[in-house]
């Protein structure tokens, strides 16, 4: 570290760790006793040194938690100390999901199961590295903060054998003060203890510190965390006001006078400060000893570039850079990016964004990054957001937890909306009456007291509140799961068990006239990629039953057909919710599908399986054919016909009915079976798809002619492939950064000899790579029930595909050569350059 420090200095702390992970609690500390914790006679409980961390977020100071007098237990443990050898601990670089590496767990009665991913999450974990902190950086009174944006679960943190505080939660940030601990001028030794429960969750959670470590030095006088709060009014073409709250802290023995200048510059494409739009005037602050201040800010912008959700609108960036001074001297600069837009929520006619009315065309979205696990990474997560993109997704809800503050920024940048999850879901006390209302309420005026701006509507999602219940009318606007388009409502569902609900938007707008409907769960259709199983359902919605012939799953591969009709006892296909949202119309302002990518645990209605099928995107980042209906509507400027199911099958199915669709924005299309004829179809009110289903399979060639207002628009031809004669790869980019962070996706497709893609190739595709520092971080191939190891260089092909995770290390200026090899295939290989 550097000891030329003039003011606000955060360096990453995410290389140079040790570490150590146990099933068992080896050292007796919790933070808690739980239920799968010995009792409390056996543990040293560390709730009351913990609690403190959240004083600096709780404004009502008769309510902050003290520190006890006692020593705290714990200190005296050997892995906090200094001395401690941990030389034969595993070293890593956060962040890290210790889980993600596996094995999985595999079968019944094992310690996770499918639904938290059958991955070893559970434990107590143990990291450390040492600071080495110069003199000068605590000269003058400096404070340094240790900035975690994110540990799962229940962390603890000590620094040279002291307990500095922790957070329980897993999915939040927080900050902790280092300063009256540090040994300033000698090493440092940090340590943070980790405890992931079993049961802790309906999906997968991740482990380990999954988001980055900071290390932030200030001066006495300083913008805290998250001290600087920007938002904008009056805004128009013309003209914004943009309003900056600043929070001030005082950490000095002397009270200060402090100058507050703020400057905005627009964002540039690479995220950087551009031209400077304008700046304040200063403004003093009498900033007293031990307190905080508030400094209240308005600038009007002419001419402001706004921030709306592409196509028709562009995710234009400021950033208000603030400077503290004192006597003529910096003592802090504090930077945040904002977009200027203004949202009204019309409950007649849904969402407008700078006054134009944008449906939101949205999916759900958790944390993991498939294969990587929940560590986060910048390109994983961009390349999730651009795939989302290409299919029309103009926003996403983060479920149901907090996201890394890096996806917000690309949501930002990318021009997605975002619903930051809400204060519940599918919460019980939606239907426990008076009381669960108010709970509501009470969730509500906190959101309140941190936003009293009021720039953002307070809401939970309901799957069983109905319009009379207390607890609806409680929230500023309405968020339906699954309700609006109805639950177990069609003959097609009778006999399950469960709630059944008839398609309600029409019920809410008419008890809740004044407040926004808006779809915060929809469809929760299921399948897997490239799978087809038949006889096909003649509904347009059906639950996944393998007691039916036409149910469309198969028990004993753990997969569901492709068609796109198979739910949830409690879901609705595409087709059946875009009908009920075109009947509502324009008062809905749109939907969340459930979701955009598959992810890990949670896998209905197969249990014994990895991951689940709800995406509309597969676990490795693949296509479903479910993206091209979705995209046919949302981007229905796109020339596409997108035909389904392949035509490579055996003979044993020659002369069976087969079912063929098609997906395309056109109104008109004509399908032709080699060459013959099977008539033009015309979409009716309330149809999505041409559906063919009396075709009889026989190899050769499907070809599809489509129009739209009475012009041709796009055809499309599928054909009997050859056998598996070789491989092919692709890459997502043909350049990538070498600092070890940057990734490139690569897809291995089995390929017959006219290198066209084999369907239900499954053969075993071997990955290397050579130069440049170069690695094989995951594989995957999409399907929920493949346990191979993700760190695994081998992969079975699922449906043709694989996929292939590299990064290049301390690398520039060179090509790395990426190859894949299969027994009997020919063998490829593909170039990278490192940048």
């Amino acid at each position: 570290m550097s000891s030329s420090l003039a003011f606000r200095r955060r360096i990453s702390l995410n290389q140079g760790w040790r570490f150590s992970r146990s099933e068992a609690n080896r050292d007796g500390l919790v933070y808690d006793v739980r239920s799968d914790t010995p009792p409390r006679d056996r543990v040293q409980v560390l709730k009351p040194w913990i609690l403190p961390t959240a004083n600096d977020l709780i404004s009502d100071c008769s309510k902050h938690y003290s520190i006890p007098t006692q020593p705290a237990p714990g200190n005296n443990i050997s892995f906090v100390q200094l001395g401690f050898n941990d030389s034969s601990w595993e070293r890593v670089t956060v962040p890290q999901d210790w889980a993600i590496k596996g094995p999985f767990y595999v079968g019944d009665g094992k310690p996770v199961m499918g639904g938290m991913g059958r991955l070893p999450i559970q434990g107590v974990a143990w990291y450390r590295r040492t600071l080495d902190i110069p003199q000068a950086d605590i000269d003058g009174n400096k404070t340094i903060y240790l900035d975690v944006d994110g540990a799962m679960s229940y962390s603890m943190v000590w620094l040279n054998g002291y307990v500095i505080g922790g957070w329980p939660y897993g999915s939040t940030s927080y900050r902790l003060d280092l300063t009256p601990h540090i040994r300033p001028g000698n090493l440092n030794q940090l340590a943070i203890r980790l405890d992931n429960p079993v049961q802790s969750s309906r999906w997968y959670p991740g482990a380990g510190l999954y988001r980055s470590i900071w290390l932030t030095t200030v001066q006495q006088v300083h913008v805290p965390l998250w001290g600087q709060y920007v938002s904008s009014r009056n805004i128009s073409k013309q003209s914004a006001t943009v309003d900056i709250r600043l929070q001030l802290k005082n950490k000095a023995k002397t009270d200060e006078e402090v100058a507050v200048e703020t400057e905005i510059f627009e964002l540039d494409v690479s995220g950087r400060p551009g031209g400077k739009v304008l700046s304040s005037h200063l403004i003093p602050v009498k900033l007293r000893t031990g307190n905080t201040a508030v400094v209240n800010t308005s600038l009007v912008i002419t001419n402001p570039k706004l921030w709306g959700p592409p196509p028709t609108q562009q995710p234009n960036l400021y950033v208000a850079s603030t400077r503290l001074s004192i006597n003529g001297q910096t003592v802090d600069t504090y930077e945040t990016q904002f977009g200027i837009r203004s949202l009204k929520f019309d409950p007649d006619n849904g969402l407008f964004v700078n006054g134009e009315r944008i449906r939101i065309q949205g999916v759900n979205e958790h944390h993991d990054l498939g294969a990587l696990g929940v560590a986060f990474n910048h390109r994983a997560a961009e390349r999730k957001l651009e795939i989302l993109r290409e299919l029309g997704a103009n926003a996403i809800r983060c479920a149901h937890n907090i996201p890394a503050t890096e996806f917000l920024q690309l949501a930002d940048r990318m021009g997605f909306l975002v619903i930051d999850e809400s204060v519940g879901n599918e919460v019980s006390e939606q239907t426990t009456g008076t009381s669960g209302a108010a709970t509501a309420r009470w969730l509500c005026s906190i959101v309140r007291e941190e936003d009293d701006l009021g720039s953002r509507p307070c809401t939970a999602s309901k799957n069983a509140a109905r319009p009379d219940v207390p607890f609806a009318g409680s929230l500023d606007m309405i968020n339906l799961n699954y309700q609006g388009e109805g639950i177990r409502d069609t003959p097609a569902y009778e006999g399950l068990q469960g709630i059944t609900t008839k398609p309600s938007y029409g019920d809410f707008h008419r008890v809740y006239p004044d407040k926004l409907i808006l779809s915060s769960e929809t469809s929760a259709s299921l399948s897997t990629r490239g799978s087809y199983f038949f006889p096909l359902t003649r509904e347009i919605s059906a639950p996944v039953l393998d007691t039916r012939p036409d149910g469309g799953g198969n028990a004993s591969l753990r997969a569901i057909s492709d068609y796109s009709l198979y739910t949830t006892p409690f879901g609705a296909s595409p087709d059946k919710v875009f009908a009920k949202q075109d009947e509502a119309f324009p008062y809905v302002a749109g939907e969340f599908v459930w979701s955009g990518f598959d992810y890990l645990g949670e896998p209905t209605p197969y249990y014994s399986a990895r991951s689940l099928y709800f995406g509309i995107v597969d676990l490795a980042g693949f296509k479903k054919d479910r993206f091209w209906l979705y995209q046919s509507r949302w981007r229905p400027e796109v020339r596409t016909a997108h035909i389904l199911p392949h035509w490579s099958w055996g003979s044993e199915r020659e002369g069976q009915v087969t079912p063929v669709h098609i997906f395309s924005a056109a109104d008109e299309a004509q399908l032709f079976v080699n060459g013959r004829d099977h008539g033009r179809k015309r979409k009716q009110e309330g149809e999505y798809r041409f559906r063919y289903d009396d075709v009889l399979y026989s190899p050769g060639e499907l070809r599809v002619l489509t129009w739209k207002d009475g012009k041709e628009w796009a055809n499309e031809t599928v054909v009997t492939v050859g056998n598996e004669h070789g491989l092919r790869l692709e890459v997502d980019r043909g350049k990538i950064k070498g600092d070890g962070l940057d990734l490139a996706f690569i897809t291995a497709k089995v390929v017959d000899a006219n290198a066209r893609v084999v369907p239900i190739a499954e053969n075993n595709i071997v990955f290397s790579v050579e130069g440049g520092g170069a690695e094989i971080v995951a594989t995957d191939n999409g399907d929920p029930y493949s346990f191979g190891p993700f760190p695994s260089k081998e992969r079975k092909a699922f449906s043709g595909l694989a996929l292939a995770i590299i990064k290049a290390v301390n690398t520039t200026g060179e090509t790395i050569t990426v190859k894949a090899e299969s027994k009997g295939l020919r063998g490829t290989r593909l170039e990278l350059k490192i940048v």
